[in-house]
């Protein structure tokens, strides 16, 4: 029984136990009272040395021999710390391998297009899709190539859009510049900020364009064929920077006088519009007054023409007909000059209103019978 003295609760045994009081736990005086056995309720150390050892194990390492971690530990640990293993060594090395892929592959969109950097300069150009670029020797900026991009001019902001003509007028002009990208490595590389680029370059080119034209052209008729010549020319303009931004289109939306005078300026186009239109009619009335007399003279023209050529013919139709009873006279003159009686006579009687009584129809003494002469006339037709 000498074994058990230590009293009916269990708690005694000079063995170096946990409660420490060097006086084998003997009643209250001990120091051990009526206290439950190790391990029912555990105490806060004990439950932080358990979780040590536990994430120890988990780290690779090797748990002590019994529940409280007094064993023996992983001589390589350094005290209560975790244990650096091969296991550990490769895992942080596919935690790298795996921030490296992470940071080396990227997708590049349908509408998009990259430009890798080797140690910051241009390597290549990425395509649609899934690309590789090493990180961190090789870097890439995604870039969109599809997409419109406007720059607005005018728009009634301060001075922008007033512009000089070559015969001293001023207009006003609003027009839009539509862009885009066309070469990813020349818009990141060769131009500093695009949108500055474009405004700067298209108002330049803009007010060339209005200082080579007349005020009426531009406000009429010539609209499309400034925004065609704009266009041209800003797109060559960026060329020449290699700027790698395609001109899509040129919108004029507006061109107009200045807002304090555009009053006036009505006023006077409608006085050039009424000139214009008296010009009209003036140049009208002088075309048909010159047509007319043209056509008068040609007809005059024409009729001398034809009296000329009628003269010409009868005189060389008379002399012809000269000649050939000349001819006929030789030949036989009593038988031609007879005739050439009976002509003439028929020439100077024919018109004549006469009339012929035979020499024995009238009386002794030359007395004519009476003729009613009126009543044989109109019976004749007037000529017997």
């Amino acid at each position: 029984m000498a074994g058990n003295s230590g009293g009916p609760w269990g708690g005694g045994g000079n063995n170096g136990g946990s409660d420490g009081g060097g006086n084998n736990g003997r009643g209250p005086q001990g120091g051990g009272g009526k206290r439950p056995q190790d391990g029912q309720i555990p105490e806060i150390d004990e439950l932080m040395k358990k979780g040590q050892e536990q994430l120890r194990v988990l780290m690779g390492g090797r748990g002590g021999s019994n529940g409280t971690g007094g064993g023996n530990r992983n001589s390589g640990a350094g005290g209560s710390g975790p244990a650096f293993t091969k296991g550990t060594a490769v895992l942080g090395v596919l935690g790298l391998a795996a921030l490296w892929a992470f940071g080396s592959f990227y997708t590049v969109k349908p509408e998009e297009q990259s430009v890798e950097l080797f140690l910051g300069e241009y390597s290549a150009t990425g395509e649609p899709g899934l690309n590789f670029a090493p990180w961190p020797f090789v870097t890439a900026e995604v870039v969109n190539v599809t997409s419109e991009r406007s720059e607005t001019i005018g728009s009634g902001r301060s001075v922008d859009g007033l512009m000089l003509t070559t015969d001293a007028n001023i207009v006003d002009i609003d027009f839009q510049v539509v862009w885009k990208i066309n070469d990813p490595a020349k818009y990141l590389f060769n131009i500093s900020d695009a949108q500055l680029t474009v405004q700067a370059v298209s108002e330049a080119v803009m007010r060339e364009i209005i200082a080579a034209s007349t005020l009426a052209p531009i406000l009429n008729r010539d609209r499309g064929a400034i925004a065609d010549s704009a266009k041209e020319n800003v797109q060559a303009t960026l060329d020449e920077y290699e700027s790698g931004i395609s001109i899509v289109r040129v919108n004029l939306a507006k061109a107009d006088p200045p807002e304090g005078v555009i009053d006036a300026f009505r006023k006077v186009q409608e006085a050039e519009q009424e000139r214009d239109r008296l010009e009209r009619q003036a140049d009208a009335y002088a075309n048909k007054v010159v047509a007319e007399a043209r056509g008068s003279a040609a007809q005059v023209g024409e009729q001398a023409e034809g009296y000329r050529a009628r003269v010409v013919n009868e005189a060389l139709g008379e002399a012809a007909r000269f000649v050939s009873v000349r001819d006929e006279y030789v030949k036989a003159p009593e038988v031609t000059r007879k005739r050439l009686y009976l002509e003439t006579m028929e020439n100077v009687l024919g018109g004549v209103d006469k009339m012929i009584l035979d020499p024995s129809l009238t009386g002794e003494g030359g007395v004519v019978p009476y003729l009613p002469l009126n009543e044989l006339n109109r019976s004749s037709g007037g000529n017997n």
